[in-house]
């Protein structure tokens, strides 16, 4: 049996990476696939995501949106299997649970030796979906994704330190009972100096880490750490590199992954000394490193990650290979299988059904539209004759066919195509205009609320270097109007009733006696939104192309160089709260790297002369 555990840095991310889940799957070619960091919430898990033939899936996902963790972490073990009823297959698991306490399977259910903790803490430890457990009969298998803290971040501190306490007491449970254990995944603790690049004298001293290592024999704990076993003195096994800093081409990382196993031997000999579970029956346990982003050869440089986007997730997966495993009782697939979750199970069986459902009511929206415009009538959003009415409603009126009833109040108008009567409409109902052709009955209704969303959403539009070196007019019934203003709020149509309406495929010349500038409408449907405005001249094109220029020199200059490379260093901004929230700062732009690699980042830093603005 092969099991690999990865931490894939976004579910979705690595599914599209191989084209699908199923190709995602086979890669690794094992039996049992534990992802973490999934990010996904569990309305998201369609069954694209959970699905994938010959396997079957067990999700755990965040329940909380504490700090903006909504859809964060999430986990999943894939388990690959012939059958998923009446089956004797290890790989396929005889329970499975969410969480690691008991108090998500059955909210009145505590796991056994968890009972000293308070149900509130259980709740919070599981409800960021951290861990999904499995029985595969030999053993009972942990998925785990460990909490991250940093060191000035009490509160987290003081979380992760209660996550892997109340683990650890499950952990004993299931020893005492006689049970073997399995745990993998990114538990986010490098034990030693040995598992992290340039540690620093007091890295050992960790709280985290003396804790890990107090759990493994070597310190009178019951798990072995697998990698260990089997290589004792690699150096640089690393399974993690920092993404912002580039790290991964100097392998410059850390050893977080991990696959820890306890318990007996499944051998009945008499004399069990010198017999344990990963000396008779883990074969080998490695790194995956054919799944680094960063692959040798590779002639790209970092950069500062400005050029480079790598493909794949900043870990690595880890593998082990198990062997003397009998079969177990039959057995079918747990109830937490994907397979039986609703959003999964409802869409696979009503999928046809969904389709049906979207057509009937395109066609009753359709039918519904038709029945209430009847023929010759049309939606108007604005009167001119405001004295003839009240705020919010026109009078029914006879326009003959092809009047202009406009308001200039209101920002928008209309152009009557057919009919002979207007309805009364309330002004929340402003028509804009989309389309005219003759024989047209309807003119989509854009609400004010609308109007209003459209117009912010244009001005809050970023604006291209070369607006601000050219001055565009828009020439409409023969007054220019300032491109700075947004059309729909301030075109105010002058009496058109001597000019000629936009037929559905005339072509329609708007012109200025009093200035050069002409614009040509070409469109078989010309409407506003369609008016293309040139008015820039060569000349203004290269003024602008030598001012961007110029500004582009500018801050060149301004960028220092770094001390080792003699090269313009990269411009950051600090993100972290605290003092310096918010403050510029220069630095190498090279990838991080060991400080005994010339190659690598030197380390050169420096403050900007000010602060940047906070937004």
């Amino acid at each position: 049996m092969k099991i690999v555990t990865y931490n894939v840095n976004g579910l979705r991310p690595r599914i599209s990476q191989y084209g699908s889940l199923l190709k995602l799957l086979d890669s690794f070619d094992a039996d049992i696939i534990c992802f973490q960091e999934t990010k996904l919430r569990r309305q998201e898990l369609t069954a694209d995501l959970v699905m994938a033939e010959g396997y079957e899936s067990f999700f755990s996902c965040t329940r909380t949106s504490e700090r903006g963790r909504t859809g964060y972490s999430g986990v999943v073990t894939f388990c690959r299997v012939n059958s998923a009823f009446s089956s004797t297959e290890v790989a396929l698991p005889l329970a499975a649970e969410e969480g690691f306490t008991g108090v998500l399977g059955n909210p009145r259910l505590v796991a056994t030796g968890l009972e000293e903790f308070e149900k509130d803490d259980l709740v919070k430890v599981d409800g960021e979906g951290r861990c999904v457990m499995t029985d595969h009969g030999h053993f009972v298998l942990f998925n785990l994704y460990g909490p991250r803290a940093q060191c000035d971040d009490a509160e987290r501190n003081e979380f992760k330190l209660k996550f892997y306490k109340i683990l650890q007491k499950r952990w004993e449970s299931l020893l005492c009972g006689g049970r073997r254990i399995i745990v993998v995944g990114d538990l986010n603790i490098a034990p030693t100096s040995l598992d992290r690049c340039e540690a620093g004298p007091d890295f050992e001293n960790n709280e985290f880490r003396r804790w890990f290592r107090s759990m493994l024999v070597e310190n009178g704990g019951a798990f072995f750490d697998a990698f260990r076993e089997k290589h004792p003195d690699r150096r640089e096994a690393y399974t993690c590199w920092s993404q912002s800093t580039g790290a991964e081409e100097f392998n410059y990382g850390s050893r977080i992954d991990h696959i820890l196993c306890a318990g007996p031997c499944l051998h009945q000999e008499q004399d069990q000394k010198g017999h344990n579970f990963v000396t008779c029956h883990f074969e080998e346990c490695d790194i995956l490193t054919q799944y680094k982003r960063w692959k040798p050869g590779n002639t790209l440089r970092w950069k500062a990650g400005q050029r480079i986007k790598l493909e794949g997730s900043d870990h690595a997966p880890v593998y082990t290979s198990l062997l003397q495993l009998p079969d177990i009782p039959k057995h079918s697939t747990p109830s937490l299988s994907a397979r039986y979750m609703p959003m999964v199970y409802g869409i696979q069986q009503t999928l046809v059904s969904t389709l049906m459902k979207r057509q009937v009511a395109k066609e009753i929206k359709l039918s519904e539209v038709s029945s209430s415009i009847p023929d010759g009538d049309i939606i108007l959003g604005s009167c001119a004759d405001r004295d003839k009415r009240t705020f919010g409603l026109c009078d029914v009126a006879d326009v003959p066919s092809g009047n202009l009833c406009s308001s200039s109040s209101q920002g928008s108008e209309v152009l009557i195509s057919t009919g002979d009567k207007i309805p009364r409409v309330a002004d929340d109902k402003v028509a804009s205009i989309t389309s005219i052709t003759p024989g047209s009955k309807y003119i989509r209704s854009m609400s004010n609320n609308e109007l209003k969303k459209k117009a912010k959403k244009n001005q809050q539009s970023q604006l291209s270097i070369m607006s601000f070196f050219r001055k565009t007019s828009v020439v409409s019934n023969g007054a220019g109007v300032d491109s700075s203003t947004n059309q729909e709020d301030s075109f105010e149509p002058s009496d058109l009733s001597n000019e000629p309406l936009l037929g559905d495929s005339q072509t329609k010349n708007l012109s200025q006696s009093d200035s050069p500038q002409q614009i040509e409408l070409e469109s078989s449907e010309p409407t506003l939104d369609q008016i293309e405005v040139i008015t820039c001249s060569s000349e203004k094109n290269s003024a602008a192309l030598l001012e961007w220029q110029r500004i582009q020199q500018r801050m060149q200059n301004s960028i220092p160089l770094c001390k080792g490379h003699k090269e313009p260093c990269v411009a950051r901004i600090v993100k972290k709260q605290g003092p310096n929230f918010g403050r510029r700062f220069y630095c190498c732009v090279r990838a991080e790297g060991p400080a005994s690699n010339p190659e690598a980042n030197c380390g050169y830093f420096k403050w900007a002369a000010s602060k940047s603005r906070r937004k």
